[in-house]
């Protein structure tokens, strides 16, 4: 696949088929994914991938949690607001998905499953969760956005496909204890892999991008 084509073409994908990725696959993908550029070479990623049993015990806690209400507790600060044209986005955003879905604005319970999905992982059949040591600065993080970013292309490329979740880090610590994590390591980012589901309903949507010129300014 052409790298414009594979930019161009990849997307969120939240319906998996059940079919295993095999180990070696998995690891031909972090093999790209380790190409990536970051800071001085400092490498600073670290990936666990979570399947079977595990990746079904993990899932069950997330959702029990996120179930129940219990308070968000990431390693990452919350945003608590955004700047007006990033809100406008979100918005839109939001309404285009649910109307693809056909979930009405007060349908709060439809609104809900939806939500709880994520700690499902869209039944994706490997999860990888994301991990940076807690001394290591914002340039690290953006570092881990360049892994990350690479890994979901190369996916793409393979066959596969990812959906990158923020809500998959809202409760670390439960991660940390069933995959032995040492406390300082912060998790910055799950990502479902697995098989693209093209009868998922979700995988019909398509999240619309800002033309160039709202967000670039030329200076010559």
């Amino acid at each position: 696949m052409e790298i414009a084509e594979g930019i161009r073409s990849r997307s969120s994908v939240r319906g998996f088929k059940s079919t295993p990725v095999p180990q070696a696959l998995v690891r031909q993908l972090l093999e790209l994914a380790r190409c990536s550029p970051s800071y001085a070479n400092t490498q600073p990623w670290e990936v666990s991938v979570v399947s079977g049993t595990m990746r079904d015990q993990l899932g069950k806690a997330l959702y029990d949690l996120a179930a129940a209400g219990v308070p968000i507790s990431s390693d990452l600060s919350m945003p608590t607001h955004w700047p007006l044209a990033n809100e406008r986005r979100a918005s839109e955003h939001n309404a285009r998905r649910f109307r693809v879905l056909e979930i009405e604005r007060d349908d709060s319970a439809a609104r809900n499953g939806l939500r709880l999905m994520n700690y499902k992982f869209f039944d994706a059949p490997c999860v990888l969760f994301l991990w940076l040591d807690r001394s290591l600065s914002e340039w690290s993080t953006f570092d881990l956005g360049l892994f990350s970013q690479t890994l979901a292309l190369a996916a793409h490329d393979l066959g596969l496909g990812t959906c990158l979740q923020a809500s998959l880090t809202y409760y670390p610590q439960a991660v940390r204890e069933l995959l032995g994590v040492a406390q300082d390591k912060r998790l910055m980012l799950g990502i479902s892999l697995g098989y693209p589901d093209p009868a998922a309903k979700l995988n019909s949507y398509r999240s619309s991008r800002a033309d160039v010129d709202e967000f670039v300014s030329w200076h010559s």
